[in-house]
């Protein structure tokens, strides 16, 4: 595959879904086209969330909870998701991954941390295997 898309989903695109596409753009640059989305969107993303990874140096101000949209995984590559349960479409034939991961929402930095530490390792692994 040329350039693979990786979509990370997560129930309100404020925390998860956003350190995961955070790492995956970060880490993949322009070799991987990288989108996320939520079942029920929050409205801004979990401060904590920019906090830790901004401590790796990547910056997430500018992003947005969005609404999953069915075309981002008809479009998808891989399909990553993070406790959305059954709200998230299937279809045949996609990579899909379900990471279980702890919630940051309401937590500390501290928390926080060892969810992005986490999620880092996985998006690595990821990308290993999408041969990026």
């Amino acid at each position: 595959m040329a350039r693979p898309l990786i979509l990370f989903v997560c129930v309100h695109n404020a925390g998860r879904s956003q350190i995961a596409a955070g790492f995956a753009r970060a880490l993949g640059g322009d070799r991987v086209e990288v989108r996320s989305g939520g079942s029920e969107p929050g409205e801004q993303i979990n401060p904590a969330a920019v906090a830790v990874m901004a401590e790796k140096g990547i910056d997430i101000t500018a992003a947005v909870p969005q609404l999953l949209r069915t075309e981002d995984v008809r479009e998808a590559d891989a399909v990553i998701t993070m406790g959305c349960g059954d709200a998230c479409p299937i279809f045949p034939g996609k990579r899909y991954e379900d990471w279980e991961l702890e919630d940051p929402a309401g937590q500390g930095v501290e928390f926080v941390r060892g969810v992005r530490d986490d999620i880092e390792e996985r998006v690595r692994g990821l990308l290993t295997s999408l041969g990026i």
